[in-house]
């Protein structure tokens, strides 16, 4: 019962993922034509993009003028009688404000520098992660066939021992553990599957596939890339090409024209008033007047008492010393990560050293062995079992290994605010 159980919910996950399949369409991508998707089609991306041209209209917005205003004003007596005439007033008039456009102007066009430095730094970052996604995706397509050869390995060993068991070579227990171990490499190559499954679908976030039907299955294949880098260099490097100081810097410079608003928002305004009016003839008897025309002009400063209130000077002060602060703090954190991620892609080409001084071919040689001799009777069962196991760790580690190296190889580039990683290769 146990084994019908376990057929049974193998089966049903198998169909379960062979539909999950089915509702693709699978379409091969090499790792140059995935970064371009990356870049053209990435809604984050295209998002930080609107950014830029937001700044670009509020760039365009700072240059307008005050507006000028119109003012009409009808004056007429209520008594009649008196006939003391009537009068239309017609006044243009226009606020002038010293400095504050052109503060404005400089405060938007930095504005719009530091968002184009940003949106570069959010560029790096998703060139980085795109790629992390894209490496995963290969390391998972390697564990996937590791899998699936260790689960054919066995189950060959079990087909091998129902045949020898009936023919009396083995016990029965060998036999039924060759067919369970089958059994459980087959559970662990449809895990590596599904792994394999959601790392694939996890391009389409990437590359903002917008038909929800295409899964993208990358052409190429886990390699090594063997690089040698100075850390001295890679920190003169990220000073000067990190768009993420490049941005804090330009912060600095919106602080500091952002202070230069605040200043000129104090200076002297005045207001600029001409005016035509017109008045009909006043026919009392008292006063009599003839009809006349006017004109005026007027000049009002307004008594800027508001002025004493220093504050907003001083909070844009604050934000120029923050700024700076910001900036120097992104130094060191440049310097520390640079620096770590170093380390990490050191020691990880270490790990790669030490595999490639022969051990992989060691355990086939091991593992081939050990079958050999399991079949012609001379080692045991679990030794066999032992063997097989050991070479698909070791395989699976390598590959592991291997990703991380690349991955650790993704960070000290993107720290070091270089990239020259092109992971293109033979196709499979």
């Amino acid at each position: 019962m146990k084994l019908k159980t376990l057929l049974l919910l193998t089966i049903s996950v198998c169909y379960g993922y062979a539909f999950s399949q089915a509702t693709y369409r699978q379409q091969p991508l090499d790792y140059r034509s995935y970064m371009e998707h990356v870049q053209k089609q990435n809604l984050g991306y295209a998002a930080e993009q609107l950014n830029v041209d937001i700044a670009e209209a509020e760039l365009k917005a700072a240059h307008i003028f005050n507006d000028v205003s119109l003012g009409i004003e009808y004056a007429d007596n209520d008594e009649r009688v008196k006939q003391m005439g009537r009068s239309v007033t017609v006044e243009l008039s226009k606020t002038f404000s010293p400095g504050r456009r052109s503060a404005n102007i400089d405060l938007a066009r930095s504005e719009k520098a530091l968002n184009e430095a940003l949106l570069e730094d959010y560029f790096h970052m998703l060139r980085a992660e795109a790629t992390k996604a894209y490496l995963n995706a290969l390391a998972r397509y390697e564990i996937c066939l590791i899998r699936e050869d260790a689960y054919n390995n066995i189950q060959r060993l079990a087909e091998s021992d129902s045949i020898r068991f009936v023919l009396g070579e083995i016990t029965q227990v060998n036999a039924t553990q060759s067919k369970l171990e089958a059994g459980m490499m087959f559970n662990e190559l449809i895990q590596a599957r599904v792994e394999l499954h959601n790392a694939y679908t996890s391009l389409s976030v990437w590359t903002g596939e917008p038909e929800h039907r295409i899964l993208y299955t990358p052409s190429d294949r886990l390699q090594s890339a063997e690089r040698i880098f100075d850390i001295d260099q890679l920190i003169r490097t990220a000073l000067d090409n990190r768009a993420d100081l490049a941005a804090a810097l330009k912060n600095v410079d919106v602080a500091g024209k952002a202070l230069k608003v605040a200043k000129r928002e104090r200076n002297m305004e005045f207001d600029v008033a001409l005016g035509y009016n017109y008045n009909t003839k006043v026919r009392n008897e008292i006063a009599p007047a003839p009809q006349f025309n006017g004109v005026t002009l007027g000049v009002a400063f307004p008594l800027k008492i508001s002025n004493l209130n220093k504050g907003a000077v001083k909070a844009a002060q604050y934000r120029v010393r923050q700024a700076e602060i910001n900036h120097r703090q992104a130094e060191l954190e440049i310097r520390n990560s640079v620096r770590q991620s170093f380390s990490q892609f050191d020691a990880m080409r270490e790990q790669m050293a030490n595999y490639n001084k022969g051990m992989l071919q060691q355990a086939k040689t091991v593992i081939d062995g050990k079958i050999y001799s399991y079949q012609r009777g001379e080692t045991s069962l679990l030794e066999a079992l032992d063997a097989q196991r050991t070479y698909d760790e070791l395989r699976s580690n390598y590959f592991e290994t291997l990703y991380n190296y690349l991955i650790a190889l993704v960070e000290l580039e993107r720290n070091a605010g270089i990239w020259d990683l092109d992971f293109t290769n033979t196709p499979r």
